[in-house]
């Protein structure tokens, strides 16, 4: 998982991957526990595991494959949350 989660942008590739998987018809029951572990292990923490929750329900709910989880959580993630560092500036 280091590899996926190692550069934003490629986590962000490999989530829009992983959507696409999860839009092809029929592997549903496959597929959902799969996808939550999966959001689960890409994304950590709380967030990660309620995200991974999220994406099993959406994912076993016939008709709602459409929905791009993984990007979802991606934007979230890097977009929304992502606060800029603290800039200390030492004063002599």
């Amino acid at each position: 998982m280091k590899f996926f989660t190692k550069n934003k942008y490629r986590l962000l590739a490999s989530s829009i991957i992983l959507d696409a998987i999860g839009m092809i018809p029929f592997i549903d029951l496959l597929w959902a526990p799969l996808s939550g572990y999966l959001m689960a292990k890409l994304y950590k923490g709380s967030t990660g595991r309620l995200a991974g929750a999220f994406t099993f329900i959406e994912e076993i709910i016939p008709g709602t494959d459409f929905i791009p989880t993984f990007t979802i959580m991606w934007f979230y993630t890097h977009i929304l949350i992502n606060k800029p560092e603290d800039t200390i500036i030492n004063v002599n």
